[in-house]
């Protein structure tokens, strides 16, 4: 098995979990292209990522010193061309659609060179449904972050039909050089390791709120309490986005066709009527400031 250098990177999606990819990679000394077909996308994100970074530096993790080495390794373009032609790896970080990033994969496939590798983000679709796509099943593979990058620091790894060991201990080799630990996956999973894990909480807290058992507010407290935890599963949906928890349901219900697997009515409503969580300001919780946040949110008087 030889492990290749990777050096150049390209990161197709400049959405919350891209940029924070992207920063890593340009935190450990890496060049990076962050593509976007949205020019605004590419203006919040390269606006988000110097406010990451700044964070960073606030806990210690970069010095100031090298602030703006970091933010100069990093480009934005609208080109997919642009973003992937020199690139050793590129990592997929769009919406949880197969065909769109079975005609990312695609176009990728014919703009990259012979030995780039192709990885996606997602958990919830398999390697294995994007590699038909391209010419270079052996050089495609599951990576999923999760985050924030910087702190939780893993990488779930998981091989299609055809990686080959090359492109595998590239991969794990170039993760490990961006202070990111791999963890491997063993056999084809849709939600890998921890998102199996995470889909039985949510998926069992929003039928809790969705068939009147609790509030959202006292399933988060429950478990804020119990699991000695700083935010409950309906703040974490927020985060995420409650898009993404859709999208993610919606592909698991796909796959089994089971009625108990389809997104409630509860997150359908919340999604058509745009309180996506924390990126359209409402959710579960109104942001900038949830209830889940404030000091007494656990001791208030329940209602």
């Amino acid at each position: 098995m030889s492990i290749r250098e990777v050096k150049n990177i390209g990161v197709v999606g400049c959405g919350y979990m891209g940029r924070q990819i992207g920063l890593q990679c340009a935190v450990h000394g890496r060049p990076v292209w962050m593509h976007d077909t949205s020019q605004a996308a590419l203006a919040d994100g390269k606006s988000a990522q110097a406010q990451l970074l700044d964070e960073q530096i606030r806990g210690n993790a970069v010095s100031t010193d090298q602030r703006q080495t970091v933010l100069e390794r990093i480009r934005y373009t609208a080109s997919l061309a642009e973003a992937a032609t020199e690139a050793d790896l590129v990592i997929e970080v769009i919406k949880e659609e197969l065909e769109a990033k079975r005609k990312v994969f695609q176009a990728l496939d014919e703009i990259c060179p012979p030995h780039t590798i192709l990885t996606t983000n997602s958990s919830s679709i398999r390697i294995a449904q994007i590699e038909t796509a391209t010419s270079r099943p052996d050089k495609v593979a599951n990576t999923h972050f999760v985050q924030p990058v910087w702190s939780h620091n893993y990488v779930e790894l998981m091989r299609g039909t055809s990686t080959s060991d090359d492109t595998y201990g590239t991969v794990e080799a170039f993760m490990r050089s961006i202070n990111i630990i791999p963890v491997q996956v063993r056999r084809q999973s849709t939600g890998f390791i921890y998102n199996r894990i995470w889909r039985a909480v949510k998926k069992e807290a929003l039928k809790v709120v969705d068939s009147g058992i609790a509030s959202h507010e006292d399933v988060d407290r429950t478990w804020m309490i119990q699991m000695e935890m700083s935010m409950g599963p309906c703040g974490m949906m927020d985060i995420v986005g409650l898009d993404v928890v859709r999208d993610i349901e919606m592909v698991y219900y796909q796959q089994s066709g089971d009625e108990a697997d389809a997104p409630p009515k509860l997150l359908l409503d919340m999604v058509e009527r745009g309180e996506l969580g924390v990126k359209t300001g409402k959710g579960f919780y109104t942001y900038p400031n949830p209830r889940w946040q404030s000091p007494g949110f656990l001791t208030e008087e329940l209602l």
